[in-house]
């Protein structure tokens, strides 16, 4: 059986919010309100797709078509 990593899942490949290689991000490039923490992930580390994210008020929810379904409450956790 395949494991498939989840979105956030290290190494990261992509940008968590612009969706950029890494390799090619620039440091400013990530939004203030991201590095502050303020705004959910909003592509795939793995493969740098759109999410669908859905923010509720006491966290969010993104899901990816390749690599599945994050909430914020499973990174609180961590």
């Amino acid at each position: 059986m395949i494991t498939v990593p989840g979105p956030l899942a290290q190494p990261l490949r992509y940008g968590v919010y612009t969706g950029l290689e890494l390799e090619l991000q620039s440091p400013d490039a990530v939004p203030t309100a991201a590095r502050m923490g303020l705004e959910p992930p909003r592509y795939c580390g793995q493969c740098g797709r759109r999410m669908v994210v859905q923010v509720v008020p006491d966290g969010w929810t993104a899901r990816c078509s390749r690599h599945g379904t994050l909430d914020s409450a499973e990174l609180e956790q961590r």
